[in-house]
């Protein structure tokens, strides 16, 4: 992989990884995905007392449909029966298909939350903290994930190009869903959005939105 390449991911990385942490909770919700480090680190927050109980939400999406035969909330649910949580302490949500639906859905199944911490992969934190505000307002919430760096700790499930273009994805949708209603806006650093033009001109386009990506840029 060139230089270049690695060098415009990280600042993508480093942008939409920024802001992990969390916070005693009335439930952990846990975002499901293709890394089931996620559910393992929401594990262990757990067993440290955050949160009484822990909701699994998710479906299938871009990568697990080709993975797993059951929804996203099944295969970690098990993974986390397996590290010693009790079935008393899971709630399961296998509906949501994108973020939107994974805050919808599990604010449907906890109307009393008052305090939210979300799980969720890395370089996903930016887009659950622009999601909540319009799919679960009225919390106090924080985003959290596993602790690992670009591009050595990545999941191989997806590995270092795969998550590039995830991250292209990312970007994309940070620009383009709060004109949908499915988020709130963010404004994106000149020096990520070059890096995201850039590695799009290199090829990494195959989790781009439809239509003209370019015609998303802020004015």
């Amino acid at each position: 992989m060139s230089t270049p390449t690695l060098h415009n991911a990280r600042l993508l990385w480093d942008f939409l990884s920024a802001g992990r942490s969390h916070q005693p909770s009335d439930i952990l919700v846990v975002c499901g995905s293709y890394d089931i480090r996620v559910v393992e680190y929401a594990v262990s927050l757990l067993q440290q007392g955050i949160a009484p109980r822990m909701l699994i939400s998710g479906n299938t999406g871009n990568w697990t449909a080709e993975l797993w035969n059951r929804p996203e909330a099944e295969v970690f649910a098990e993974r986390a029966l397996a590290l010693g949580v009790p079935a008393s302490q899971l709630l399961l949500e296998p509906q949501a298909r994108n973020f939107a639906e994974n805050l919808s859905l599990s604010r449907q199944l906890c109307p009393a939350a008052r305090c939210v911490t979300f799980v969720t992969k890395p370089n996903s934190i930016r887009r659950v903290m622009q999601t909540q505000p319009v799919q679960w307002p009225g919390i106090t919430y924080s985003v959290d994930a596993p602790d690992f760096a670009f591009p050595w700790g990545v999941s191989n499930m997806v590995g270092v190009f795969g998550l590039i273009e995830e991250m292209v994805g990312d970007i994309h949708r940070l620009l383009r869903y709060p004109r949908l209603g499915f988020q709130q806006a963010l404004p994106i650093p000149p020096v990520v959005l070059e890096a995201w033009q850039q590695l799009i001109a290199l090829g990494y386009n195959r989790h781009l939105l439809r239509g003209s990506a370019l015609d998303d840029l802020p004015a």
